[in-house]
């Protein structure tokens, strides 16, 4: 079983920055691709930015490409996303997850197993 806890989350001004963190206990964390999804009210659960097992490949969806940043690090058991340029359609509860073992990098909410309780970003224009 995976526990998934985020943190970083707040009420920012449009243009301004934060950095989500997403801290795992109980599993095989360093073999796992991972993933940070958002939902907004009204909205499906849509994904932001996954990362491979290793590290080694990441993807964003195209509304984030060249502002957020995944990242991770296996020795604390934690995944990253920086958050730039922030936009107030970036509203939304964010949620961190975990995909299957040695996997690259899974855009398909669908194959993700373990999820965090969210973390509520709020962007004001």
């Amino acid at each position: 079983q995976v526990q998934l806890v985020e943190s970083g989350g707040g009420a920012v001004q449009a243009g301004d920055s934060l950095r989500l963190s997403c801290a795992a206990s109980g599993g095989t964390f360093s073999r796992r691709a991972m993933g940070w999804f958002r939902q907004a009210p009204g909205k499906e659960r849509e994904f932001v930015a996954g990362v491979s097992w290793s590290g080694g490949t990441t993807s964003y969806a195209d509304s984030v490409k060249g502002r957020f940043t995944i990242s991770r690090d296996n020795a604390k058991n934690t995944v990253y996303l920086q958050m730039n340029s922030l936009k107030p359609e970036d509203t939304a509860v964010y949620y961190c997850a975990t995909g299957p073992l040695f996997s690259q990098v899974m855009t398909n909410k669908n194959t993700y197993d373990y999820w965090g309780q969210g973390t509520q970003v709020t962007v004001s224009s």
